[in-house]
């Protein structure tokens, strides 16, 4: 029998008021249960949104450096955990544990860089106009804040998310995505056991339908973050635009590598292979458009090709697996579908284009690392979003075309050019519309000290990582002190 699991709301771990769970299962195979969790309801958010506004009151009081030591408390839990928390994610999710446990240190990272900014919380001291009068800003938390957080890194999105906010002094009510709610539940117990106070943390399973949509459309919920489709994102803007709630979108990608002439060819290949199908492609950073040369196309596409074919599929658990299997039924179906819309399209099917054989894969989501050549600016495979392992190969002539065809999606979140070129490199750094560049490395790899985001529509505007999400999660409060003992009047055409 599989372990039921509970949400934790009001500072305790309870049963949903619904009554209804839903199965977790291992994606490699689909034949294991790894626990049943709540199908929250509305009334289950409305229990978390009251228990997150009595914890911000005694978690905003806490001081910022304090606030940031229970943060670095929690990476060293996540660094003594990082093994059992790493294989219990590749269970739910798939990925290898290679990349599973580089996603829990993404997260003991962010928790050190958290800490330390615990200490940096600044403001501005400047000359007032007047005299007898000191002038300053402040930073001050917002209150509580949603952050609804999809499958494809489950520890470190929601911590990028979460740890900021929590730093900054907000409560936080965190919905992680539906398949991925046993990593959601192993950072809370982390967070509980650094000593974060009970309430200013709340863990509400369930979909994104109806627990998310109750969080985004709760009136006492003034901050939202979410990470998801660009289609989703739309729909939250406009319900936070009209509720005037503050709202950071991660969204979608379609991210180009452009491998020009001069280029380290080997050094491209292995860039692509691991920005391709890493992750089985399920990144919004993953490089789905592969921008050839004409003078290397034919000899880096067979090499490509041949590599390709010897990647092996199997459990994430397994020393040997190079690529996991999908998240979910659905996600295999969608590849399955722009496999065929490829096709239809002329472009031709160099290697995958189908689920693999053999009885070891056939219990899970599994599907061959696929590559199109001969794709067509302007195409569907070359537009759209497909969130899997396919790469679109694009003939380029120049790299003024090359920046043309990146620049010609919808999405501008992440870009990546080899070259050896200082000059061109330079150049496509300028003129690229994205939210990264990468030179000489794949679109995949980001660091937690640096901005994370996108242009177009890949986001909204902000950014997660970095310096620049602690803006996100709070507010600038300005405040004047006049010492002088008279009536000063300050905007006036002359001083007194």
């Amino acid at each position: 029998m599989a372990k039921t699991y509970k949400n934790f709301i009001g500072g305790r771990w309870v049963a949903p008021t619904t009554g209804k769970y839903f199965e977790n299962r291992n994606p490699a195979d689909w034949r294991e249960v790894i626990g049943r969790f709540p199908s929250s309801g509305k009334t289950d958010v409305q229990q978390a949104v009251r228990s997150a506004w009595r914890g911000f009151e005694v978690w905003r009081r806490t001081p910022a450096p304090q606030r940031g030591d229970i943060l670095r408390r929690v990476g060293d839990l996540l660094a003594q955990r990082k093994e059992e928390i790493a294989r219990a994610m590749t269970r739910e999710m798939g990925k290898v544990l290679a990349e599973t446990r580089g996603d829990v240190q993404e997260g003991i990272d962010t928790a050190y860089y958290a800490a330390s900014e615990g200490r940096r919380l600044f403001g501005r001291t400047v000359p007032s106009e007047l005299r007898d009068k000191w002038a300053m800003s402040t930073r001050r938390p917002v209150g509580v804040a949603g952050l609804i957080t999809p499958f494809n890194f489950p520890m470190a999105i929601p911590t990028w998310k979460m740890f900021p906010a929590l730093l900054c002094g907000n409560a936080v009510i965190f919905k992680p995505a539906q398949d991925v709610p046993l990593t959601g539940t192993l950072l809370v117990e982390a967070l509980l056991d650094a000593g974060l106070p009970p309430e200013v943390v709340q863990l509400v399973h369930g979909s994104g339908s109806v627990a998310g949509s109750a969080i985004v459309e709760h009136p006492k919920v003034p901050v939202i973050s979410f990470t998801g489709s660009t289609e989703t994102g739309s729909r939250l803007g406009q319900t936070c635009g009209r509720m005037h709630k503050r709202l950071s979108l991660e969204m979608g990608g379609k991210n180009a590598m452009i491998v020009m002439d001069d280029a380290d060819l080997d050094l491209a290949l292995d860039g692509v292979l691991w920005g391709a199908f890493g992750t089985t492609g399920q990144r919004c950073t993953a490089t789905s458009r592969l921008l050839l040369h004409r003078k290397v196309h034919d000899r880096f596409l067979r090499t490509l090709c041949d590599r390709v074919e010897q990647l092996r599929l199997g459990d994430g658990l397994l020393p040997t697996t190079e690529v996991g299997p999908l998240i979910n039924e659905p996600a295999l179906r969608k590849v399955e579908e722009y496999v065929e819309i490829g096709r239809k399209e002329g472009a031709s099917l160099e290697v995958g284009g189908r689920r693999p054989g053999g009885a070891k894969l056939g219990n899970g989501w599994f599907y061959r690392p696929t590559v199109f050549a001969g794709v067509k600016a302007g195409s569907r495979l070359e537009q759209e979003e497909i969130f899997g392992p396919v790469l679109a190969v694009v003939r380029i002539n120049s790299l003024d075309q090359a920046i043309r065809v990146n620049n010609g999606v919808r999405y501008g979140l992440s870009s990546s050019l080899y070259t050896g070129d200082v000059n061109g490199a330079f150049r496509a750094i300028e003129d690229i519309q994205a939210g990264i560049t990468y030179v000489n490395a794949p679109t995949i790899g980001a660091e937690a000290h640096l901005p994370f985001g996108g242009v177009k529509e890949t986001g909204n505007g902000h950014r997660e990582g970095g310096w620049q999400v602690y803006d996100f999660y709070s507010e600038t409060k300005t405040v004047y002190v006049d010492y002088s003992g008279r009536l000063q009047r300050a905007q006036i055409d002359t001083y007194e």
